[in-house]
């Protein structure tokens, strides 16, 4: 079969859905016009653990417009079956079945009304009485608990402690991250309406085909009766992952008052509701040769879940496989305390990981008076020593010498503080990046029509990331067409399955899959026209016909050929469809080691007498396979550094342990990078594909650009002000 023309994938395209968002005619979850909506306020608990003893809902429901308040002392038995997405081990939530409270801000009760300020006001009348039992909410003050868990086992190669015992070099570092929460521009929404027994949601989720099985088991009905739709998402980073509270109360409401019910979150509420990044206190032990080749790593930490259920993260996997190590040994724990259970954020387990080895390695490196990208180099890996396994492809090696040569890194004086500029102090750092190429089972469905357009679907999602335009390019490529001539349809549960949008699978994954669908209408458009006597390409070879513009034409002949629109229209035909899947290798059968790569650098100002850190610049350099959209790359890319600029300085969640309550619930408090906080950023991508990794050669990238940014930032602090700080978010006050 000739390969088809790249005239889209590569290209630098804008969002074909830019429009639609700049002037506000793209619809959120909340904005969609359902006849008869009516308005839902959740009443948050104000204590971390106990029962609810009482509950006085009478001045809330005399109120004018107000329908029900509903809690546990009024809603009905809901099944709560089992189904395949629950997450985490444990037991999920149920809603308003029991008055027991396991978090600070869990819902106890919900008020629906005819407007949102009547709801509002009425909520704020509900009087909740509590008994209130000793709650632990501090990761410092709980004992931890070991596995097991899924991507959490204690793992362990060589002899970690006798070759620490007889290392050249011994060092022990302890470092601390403090939760992080996602904050995306979005709110949470659910609007919910019933029809009879059968269930519609516009909601704000990153899987609409788990939001519809698991309403589905919460409601005892069949999935089927269940739809989802999510055409937009305003942000999520990883906490639209899961379904959260939220959503079965919508459903519950709208159920109870027969009517639409639309239910928001707050800003307030996202704090305590959905999910967070977790606290860590990372230990790492290493041990060296005088020639900085590594011998040993010991990694013993320990993060926060909730009382209830058991999270994990995939924070092993850079520790047994990121450096040539013979001696490794990893021992997680989870704190179970009484707060909302986390959920991964971007980077998840890698980011946190990341921090604590990236920054060691800095420590070593200046230990050794070696610099910090030689040490790293000669302790590159030649495969995989956790599976035994060769790489698809690693190209750390050139990711660091484009970055050090772009970025000036040789200029720099290695001595700490002894750059300034006036009154600030400047300081140069480096770190590596590095996250797994995930890959799920993914669906699609293609249909040509006569008019010679295209529509492509699939139950995915777009988060920002340019899902709509990324699988227009695929399409568009796949069957030779203008990018006018293809749409691309998702966010429908209706529409062929497809996985959650997290972990950089979508792009493998259900990218793989509309190449395939695309693949097999062309040739099905092919097959029709070499098979028919009245057209031009009757008899030549089907795998000698390729497809530009919308015109098929015999390889090296471009005058033989016709159009689509004209083969259908000749044959009668209205349209032509097909349908197409992926399925990865799966994992115990992978006979490659598969992840994306990156070379992080930053350039910090410290002001000497303040404290105040400011980052000057920033360049990452991506050993990420194919780039289907360079554009769409470039904005995760610089949206990862970003949010690793929030990390490394700024963002972190400070919780009141008398109650558990959250003290900085709001963008006043809760501090993220601004317009200002943002400096110089350049990405740059490192030609080439991976084909080991899925057939249309891409690697993750979405989690990746986060990884390696804060280690990169406080390796840098450190070259600036000789100070070592081992806490994010680095303050003014560590370095006072």
């Amino acid at each position: 079969m000739s390969p088809q023309p790249q005239a889209a994938v590569g290209a630098p395209l804008s969002r074909v859905d830019g429009r639609l968002k700049v002037t506000g005619q793209a619809k959120y979850a909340a904005e969609h016009d359902i006849d008869g909506v009516v308005h839902a306020v959740v009443v948050d608990s104000s204590i971390s653990r106990g029962r609810i003893t009482g509950m006085d809902t009478r001045d809330a429901e005399a109120q004018r417009g107000v329908l029900k308040v509903i809690s546990h002392r009024n809603a009905p038995e809901l099944a709560y079956r089992e189904f395949p997405f629950i997450p985490f081990p444990g037991e999920r939530i149920h809603i308003f079945q029991d008055d027991r409270v396991r978090f600070f801000g869990q819902p106890v009760a919900v008020v629906v009304a005819t407007t949102l300020e009547a709801a509002e006001h009425a909520a704020s009348l509900v009087k909740v009485t509590y008994d209130a039992e000793k709650a632990s909410t501090d990761l410092d003050d709980a004992p931890a608990e070991a596995g097991p868990l899924p991507f959490a086992q204690p793992y362990s190669r060589g002899d970690a402690d006798k070759a620490l015992d007889s290392a050249d070099v011994r060092m022990e570092m302890t470092y601390r991250l403090s939760r992080n929460h996602h904050n995306p521009m979005e709110l949470h929404a659910t609007i919910a309406r019933w029809d009879g027994d059968k269930l519609t949601l516009w909601d704000k989720t990153q899987h609409v085909i788990g939001v519809r099985d698991e309403l589905a088991s919460v409601f005892g009905i069949p999935p089927e009766d269940v739809r989802v739709l999510t055409p937009f998402i305003g942000g999520a980073f990883g906490n639209g992952l899961r379904r959260w509270p939220n959503v079965t109360i919508a459903a519950l409401a709208a159920r109870e008052v027969k009517r639409p019910v639309k239910l928001v979150l707050t800003r307030r509420q996202m704090y305590f509701s959905v999910g967070f990044r977790p606290a860590y206190e990372y230990k790492l032990r290493l041990g060296s040769s005088r020639r900085g080749r590594l011998t040993a790593m010991t990694h013993d930490f320990k993060y926060e879940t909730s009382s209830y259920e058991r999270f994990w993260e995939a924070n092993l996997a850079l520790g047994q496989m990121l450096y040539a190590v013979p001696n490794v040994s990893q021992t997680p724990q989870i704190v179970p305390l009484d707060v909302v259970t986390p959920i991964w954020m971007r980077g998840p387990g890698y980011s946190t990981a990341s921090f604590a080895m990236e920054t060691a390695m800095d420590e070593l490196a200046y230990e050794l008076r070696m610099d910090p990208i030689e040490l790293r180099l000669r302790n590159e890996p030649d495969e995989d020593l956790s599976s035994g396994h060769p790489f698809s492809t690693r190209r750390l090696r050139e990711c660091f010498r484009v970055g050090a040569g772009k970025f000036g890194w040789h200029r720099r004086n290695p001595k700490p503080r002894t750059t300034h500029d006036g009154d600030w102090l400047i300081g140069t750092g480096v770190a590596t990046g590095c996250y797994d190429v995930f890959q799920s089972e993914a669906h699609a469905h293609a249909r040509l029509d006569a008019d010679g357009t295209v529509v492509v679907q699939s139950a995915t999602h777009d988060v920002g990331t340019g899902t709509y335009t990324s699988m227009s390019q695929v399409a568009a490529d796949a069957l030779g067409l203008a990018m006018r001539h293809v749409t691309f349809r998702l966010g429908d549960s209706r529409m062929p399955p497809a996985p959650p949008q997290g972990a950089s699978q979508t792009m493998a994954s259900v990218g793989t899959a509309v190449q395939n669908t695309c693949d097999k209408l062309r040739q099905q458009a092919i097959k029709l026209a070499v098979e028919d006597e009245r057209s031009p390409l009757h008899g030549v070879n089907a795998d000698d016909v390729v497809v530009r513009g919308g015109r098929m034409h015999a390889k090296g002949s471009p005058a033989r050929g016709e159009t689509y629109r004209q083969l259908l229209a000749r044959n009668n035909r209205t349209h032509l469809e097909a349908s197409g899947s992926y399925s990865p290798v799966p994992e115990q059968d992978r006979r490659f080691s598969m992840y994306g790569y990156s070379a992080v650098f930053a350039e910090v100002a410290v002001d000497a007498r303040l404290g105040l850190v400011r980052v000057r610049r920033m360049l990452s350099v991506y050993d990420a396979g194919r780039i289907i959209s360079p554009k769409l790359a470039d904005s995760q890319a610089l949206g990862g550094m970003i949010q690793g600029i929030g990390q490394a300085l700024l963002e972190h969640t400070v919780t009141d342990h008398r109650d558990g309550r959250i003290t900085n619930a709001n963008f006043a408090d809760y501090l993220v990078p601004t317009h200002a906080d943002i400096p110089d950023l350049k990405a740059i991508y490192l030609d080439g594909e991976d084909y080991k990794a899925d057939p249309i050669g891409v690697k993750s990238l979405g989690e990746l650009v986060m990884v390696g940014v804060a280690p990169a930032i406080a390796n840098a602090v450190f070259h600036a002000t000789g100070r070592r700080v081992r806490e994010l978010p680095i303050t003014a006050e560590a370095l006072l």
